[in-house]
């Protein structure tokens, strides 16, 4: 049995098998495989197994001058969007399929939302990992339900081993794809943003690699109402979605990394189905940079109380960009779609985002070696209200005249203003005091 081939068969029956109703769709000219009806039918199917999460106005609202609703995805129990087209794959297998099992291969969100739907659903569920996966991660998907067996250094020995465990044992190996099942169970999204949220202007999407939630939420929103501008948002590191767009084929975009701070906004899995209905409905997609996600994130931890990984936090750093002048008074809803980010890489990712905002900066003095020098140093900071992070004294190593001391100080201000102001007031006591550049 080839893997592939009996994996479309089986979604093709799933399809057949979804309610359609005999009213109008105003899809068909974009892509036969999904219909607004088949995106009803998953979100009433699936009701009870995913989470209806909240859609809230945003305290960031006056800071980009627009109200701001964030449908906060990252509330689903695995922490991502991705359970919603995972649960309705799962429901719409044929019972004989449900019996034997699945099998996926990988840690990204996708297997980790098919590791907690299939045990929910009783669904015999395995996920391979390679050895290089976070002991986090393996962890977390046993605690779900799943088998997990490690196996290989990469992903791709990954995947190898578990298609030949579902050939050999008639799992179906599952892996993200835009299938019409899929991709309806993921354009509930965008139902419920527009019930949530009345006289919607707009509503921006993570794009990337994986634009099945793109994709989907456009079809039902478009559907509801024309004039709502759907956006999407990737990465200038990887703008695979802008270049498949231009190109009109998917494309493999070699710069793409396995780093996980990109998780799957780096992904290359999205197919044509996607690809057409983004070109179809999607009005923009814009491109962003680290800087300005890392930013995102911040100001999510800050004002929300949010704690998202970067593929969360890319919607809202396309206006933390300027990436969108032309929402300024307008109602927007950006989708917060993942919160999976391990917690060494959230340290860092805060801590960059700190300097990236002005708000920790770090300066040299070359004081004489005098007591009291560096108490003086010390009153300037507390007079400016700058906290102090870090202070280092350097002696051995100063190039400048003897009995001098090099002291590196790293402080944290309340924001740009108050970074100048500082600067200002060491400058006048210090003029030959050196800043370290972000």
């Amino acid at each position: 049995m080839k893997i592939v081939s009996r994996n479309e068969e089986l979604l093709r029956d799933a399809l057949s098998r979804i309610p359609q109703s005999s009213s109008r769709t105003s899809l068909s000219s974009c892509n036969k495989l999904i219909r607004f009806e088949d995106i009803s039918a998953a979100a009433f199917k699936i009701q009870c197994g995913v989470q209806k999460t909240p859609c809230m106005y945003s305290r960031l609202s006056k800071q980009y001058g627009m109200d701001i609703y964030l449908k906060k995805e990252f509330l689903q129990y695995t922490g991502s969007v991705k359970e919603r087209g995972v649960l309705y794959l799962l429901t719409s297998l044929p019972q004989d399929q449900q019996r034997k099992g699945v099998i996926v291969a990988s840690d990204s969100n996708f297997s980790m939302a098919v590791a907690y739907q299939a045990s929910e659903l009783r669904i015999p569920v395995f996920v391979i990992m390679s050895t290089s996966t976070s002991p986090a991660r393996v962890k977390m998907c046993r605690e779900y339900g799943a088998m997990v067996i490690s196996y290989g250094t990469t992903a791709k020995d990954s995947q190898m081993h578990a298609r030949r465990l579902a050939q050999e044992n008639g799992y179906l190996y599952l892996e993200e794809e835009d299938s019409a099942v899929y991709l309806s169970g993921l354009g509930t999204v965008g139902l419920e943003v527009y019930e949530q949220v009345p006289k919607l202007d707009a509503v921006i999407f993570p794009a990337g690699g994986h634009c099945g939630l793109l994709a989907g939420s456009a079809a039902a929103l478009k559907h509801l109402n024309p004039h709502i501008a759907v956006i999407g948002v990737e990465s200038e590191s990887f703008p695979v979605l802008q270049q498949s767009l231009r190109a009109g084929h998917p494309t493999e975009d070699q710069a793409c990394s396995n780093h996980h701070f990109y998780g799957d906004v780096s992904g290359l899995c999205f197919g044509s189905n996607s690809l057409q209905l983004t070109g179809k409905l999607v009005d923009k997609v814009v491109a962003v940079r680290e800087e300005d996600i890392l930013i995102s994130m911040l100001r999510l931890l800050e004002y929300e109380r949010a704690t998202v990984d970067a593929e969360g936090a890319i919607g809202l750093a396309a206006l933390v960009a300027g990436k969108l002048p032309e929402l300024k008074g307008k109602r927007v809803a950006i989708v917060i779609c993942s919160g999976n980010l391990e917690l060494h890489l959230l340290q860092q990712c805060i801590a960059r985002a700190l300097t990236l905002d002005n708000r920790v900066c770090r300066f040299s003095i070359v004081l004489s070696d005098c007591p009291g020098d560096i108490s003086k140093l010390l009153e300037i900071l507390a007079r400016e209200e700058t906290r102090v992070l870090d202070i280092k004294q350097e002696r051995t190593f100063v190039t400048s005249e003897l009995f001098t001391v090099e002291v590196t100080c790293t402080v944290e201000t309340r924001d740009k203003i108050h970074t100048a102001q500082l600067r200002n007031a060491l400058l006048e006591r210090y003029p030959t005091a050196a800043w370290t550049e972000r």
